[in-house]
C-alpha cells in the first residue's frame, strides 16, 4: 500500500522526525475503516494496551491509527484515561499527534468530566509539548472557552521562544477570535506576545475587517 516515494516525502515532511510505511492518509483511512468493519473496535478495556502497542510501533502511521482508534471512542473516555494521553503526549512527541490528542481527545474529556488538574501541571511542565497541549486543548470550545484560563495559559508562555509554543498560541487566539474578536483583539493589544502569534492571533480579525 505505501510506495518509496511517499516514504521518502513524507519523512521529509516530517523533519526525518519517524520512519512511515508511506501510505498515504486517504489510503490509510480507507483501511482503517474496513479494518473496523470486519474486527470492530478494541473493548474500552483493551484500548490502552492497544494503544500502546501501536505507539511503539516505529512506523508513524501506527500511531496515527491508534489516534484513529481512541477518537472513535472518545465519548467513552474518562478521567482514568488520562494518563495514557499524557503517555502519548511526551512519548513520540511532534506537532502531528498533539494537535489530535490535545483539542480532540483530552479537549474533550475536560468539557465532560472535568480536568483532574492536568492542565495546570501541563503548563507549568518544562516538556514543550505539555505546555502546548495546555494551550491548544480548548480549541474547539468556543463559548464553553474558559478566557480567564486560556489568556493566563498564555502569559506564562509568551516569553517561550519555542516555535511551536509561539504558533500555539497565535493558533488558540485566532480559534478563540471566532468567537470573541474584541476580547482577543483587546488581549493581543495588551500583551507583549511574540510577532509570530500576534499575527497568527490576529488573521480572523483582520480577514473579517476586509
Amino acid at each position: 500500500m505505501g510506495t518509496e516515494d511517499n516514504r521518502e516525502s513524507m519523512e521529509a515532511y516530517m523533519r526525518n522526525q519517524f520512519s512511515f510505511y508511506g501510505i498515504r492518509t486517504p489510503e490509510r483511512n480507507a483501511a482503517l475503516k474496513d479494518f473496523v468493519k470486519q474486527y470492530g473496535d478494541p473493548p474500552l478495556q483493551e484500548l490502552p494496551s492497544v494503544t500502546k502497542l501501536l505507539w511503539d510501533e516505529p512506523e508513524r502511521e501506527c500511531q496515527y491509527a491508534a489516534l484513529h482508534l481512541l477518537s472513535r471512542q472518545v465519548k467513552k473516555l474518562t478521567l482514568d484515561h488520562l494518563p495514557l494521553l499524557e503517555e502519548l503526549i511526551v512519548k513520540k512527541s511532534w506537532w502531528d499527534t498533539i494537535d489530535g490528542i490535545a483539542p480532540n481527545l483530552a479537549g474533550i474529556i475536560f468539557l465532560k468530566h472535568g480536568d483532574g488538574g492536568y492542565p495546570e501541571r501541563w503548563i507549568s511542565s518544562e516538556h514543550i509539548w505539555l505546555n502546548r497541549s495546555a494551550i491548544l486543548y480548548q480549541l474547539k470550545y468556543k463559548d464553553k472557552t474558559d478566557e480567564h484560563r486560556l489568556f493566563g495559559y498564555i502569559r506564562k508562555k509568551q516569553d517561550s521562544k519555542e516555535f511551536f509554543i509561539q504558533k500555539a498560541i497565535g493558533w488558540a487566539l485566532r480559534e478563540y477570535s471566532k468567537t470573541n474578536p474584541e476580547t482577543v483583539e483587546d488581549f493581543i493589544a495588551n500583551e507583549d506576545l511574540a510577532p509570530l502569534s500576534e499575527r497568527e492571533g490576529m488573521k480572523h480579525i483582520n480577514k473579517i475587517r476586509g
